[in-house]
């Protein structure tokens, strides 16, 4: 038995999210890499344009900063947002994560997710 299932899914139950693992990225904010990993996750969602979760651990701890902002998904929960800074300069909202995502996608637990028009994603 679930203990955190997603109401999107129980309303919804043809809807399908797909995480696949991905080739290596760098995440590129100005000249400065702050990510660089070979355990990203593709995920598919309906007819968005893929999206990759990178673990935190692969991200530079110390140029990443949690927002205030927040938004909910019927599918993955609520999403905590998250800053970049880097020389003094801030990116608000560059990334997202769901730090406690429902049962469905506790795979994405310990991720983040970069907006792309705020940030360089590249195939390393």
């Amino acid at each position: 038995m679930a203990n955190n299932p997603a109401p999107g899914f129980t309303k919804h139950s043809g809807y399908n999210i797909e995480l696949q693992p991905t080739d290596p990225v760098n995440v590129r904010a100005g000249d400065q890499i702050i990510a660089n990993s070979s355990s990203a996750l593709s995920m598919l969602e309906g007819s968005s344009s893929p999206v990759l979760y990178i673990p935190f651990e692969d991200v530079a701890a110390n140029i990443i900063s949690k927002s205030e902002t927040t938004t909910y998904c019927p599918f993955k929960g609520t999403a905590s947002y998250w800053n970049i800074v880097i020389d003094g300069e801030t990116i608000a909202d560059a990334a997202w994560s769901y730090e406690e995502p429902f049962d469905e996608m506790l795979a994405i637990k310990g991720y983040l997710a970069f907006y792309p028009d705020k940030v360089e994603i590249q195939p390393i």
